[in-house]
């Protein structure tokens, strides 16, 4: 392929279809090899929008403004970073051959709510998935619940991030909270929602999966190391990587990825979600772009996930190899409130091997994700404990 001059007749133009902190990455990533960025959201000030050539502020999920500003914009790629987008457009731009939608207008409809990607996942490629049911009503959410799924089980909105919307039930007098928490909570308010048993997993893994071009232009699927994370409330909290895994854990959870991730084609990274118990895997979720507990290969990696992402975007050779081991800590925001500062970020960056991403996000929630502290090591066990201690001293405050 061949790249253009940012900001002139030939530029190679790629549009970001939500710019929150993984988008601000892929921007620096996709610039540094020269391209010229167009940064969308939902809101003004994203953090992709504090770095990209020009943004916009538009509902995604409303065609005709969508389709305004792509025509607009004329971007070479069109690359989702949420799940609320109009597809519908983005399958006829597709058709039309306007724009290359990433990594492929299957994988973005597949993977735009759980509903999608769970049947492919399950019922098409017959890969191990909890127990499920789809609910469009508090009734049939208990009827599958009762009939189906079991206790304890939880329930989620099929269109969120985050663990927004996401509840663990007990009994059935939980069912009715957890039913009106998650059809209110999703990005697009289907009134959708899932229902599926809680798997009794030693741990759970995001698999960095990289669809890219060889040398001979033929495509490749690579691996990073495996990452674990904890989360609180469906929201990870703190990542790592690598997770030690028994080889035939870590095989099987390569073929699960391999095999979803060539069914959902195109080219970019892929953050697969797996549970672990033994040598046994079951497939969880798959996002057709970084992931947030991939957040931590900014510091473990030759080359992190945005920039493999890019690279593997625009149809360049990528390097997963692993440099470190490291760990990553959430900043969360504290307050509700706009423009809120942060202290302690000088006595953070004195630890040894810590490294800080404040996401700049202009209004703060007290459970929104405002940064993440990274930490290098030569053990996991010393980078987690370095990047909690360094999390703990970066204190926001009201300004």
């Amino acid at each position: 392929m061949t790249i253009g001059t940012p900001l002139s007749e030939n530029a190679t133009r790629v549009m970001l279809l939500g710019s929150g902190e993984l988008g601000k990455e892929v921007i620096i990533a996709l610039q540094r090899l020269g391209i010229e960025v167009i940064a969308v959201d939902r809101y003004p000030n994203a953090p992709g929008h504090q770095v990209a050539h020009r943004s916009h502020v538009i509902d995604m999920t409303d065609k005709e403004s969508l389709k305004r500003i792509i025509d607009l914009e004329r971007p070479h790629y069109i690359v989702p970073e949420i799940e609320a987008i109009n597809t519908s457009l983005l399958a006829e731009i597709e058709k039309n051959k306007q724009s290359i939608v990433v990594p492929s207008i299957k994988a973005v409809q597949l993977t735009m709510d759980r509903e999608g990607i769970r049947k492919l996942a399950a019922e098409t490629l017959n890969i191990p998935t909890s127990a499920y049911i789809f609910a469009r009503s508090a009734n049939e959410l208990r009827d599958g619940i009762l009939n189906k799924v079991g206790f304890p089980c939880f329930v989620k909105p099929t269109m969120s991030s985050s663990g927004k919307g996401q509840s663990k039930v007990m009994v059935e007098s939980d069912i009715e909270a957890a039913w009106d928490y998650a059809a209110s909570a999703g990005r697009v308010n289907q009134g959708i929602v899932i229902a599926e048993s809680m798997i009794d997993f030693d741990y759970e893994i995001t698999l960095l999966t990289v669809r890219s071009k060889d040398k001979d232009g033929e495509t490749i699927t690579d691996f990073c190391e495996p990452i674990g994370h904890r989360q609180e409330n469906g929201d990870y909290v703190e990542s790592w990587q690598p997770q030690p895994m028994r080889p035939e854990a870590l095989n099987k959870s390569k073929e699960i990825a391999k095999t979803v991730t060539e069914a959902l084609g195109g080219l970019g990274l892929f953050g697969v979600e797996l549970f672990i118990k033994g040598d046994e895997v079951w497939f969880s979720e798959v996002s057709p772009r970084p992931h947030d507990t991939g957040m931590v290969t900014m510091t473990t990696q030759k080359q992190s996930e945005f920039e493999l992402h890019a690279k593997a975007i625009l149809g360049l050779p990528v390097d997963t190899s692993l440099l470190n081991p490291g760990a990553s800590a959430v900043i969360y925001g504290e307050y509700d409130a706009k423009n809120i500062i942060f202290e302690g970020v000088q006595s953070a960056l004195s630890i040894e091997g810590i490294d800080v991403r404040l996401f700049g996000k202009p209004e703060s929630f007290k459970k929104r994700r405002m940064g993440v502290v990274l930490a290098s090591a030569e053990n996991i066990s010393l980078a987690r404990e370095n990047a909690t201690k360094a999390q703990a001293l970066i204190i926001p405050k009201l300004n």
